[in-house]
């Protein structure tokens, strides 16, 4: 299920809200950010990341 929703762009900072769960990569645990974000959210950009736990597996 990939939800993707543009909450608001302003001049300076973007925000976007993504619903994601949670990928494995290896060992470790990873949020993939989906393509459409690529042009926005190149190599290298320095983001905030808040997560809030919808659903936890049991």
């Amino acid at each position: 299920m990939k939800k993707i929703i543009l909450e608001g762009i302003k001049m300076e900072n973007k925000q976007f809200t993504i619903t994601k769960k949670i990928a494995k990569h290896g060992s470790n645990s990873i949020i993939v950010i989906p393509k459409i974000l690529q042009g926005e959210l190149p190599r290298g950009t320095i983001v905030e990341l808040n997560i809030k736990v919808l659903e936890e597996i049991k």
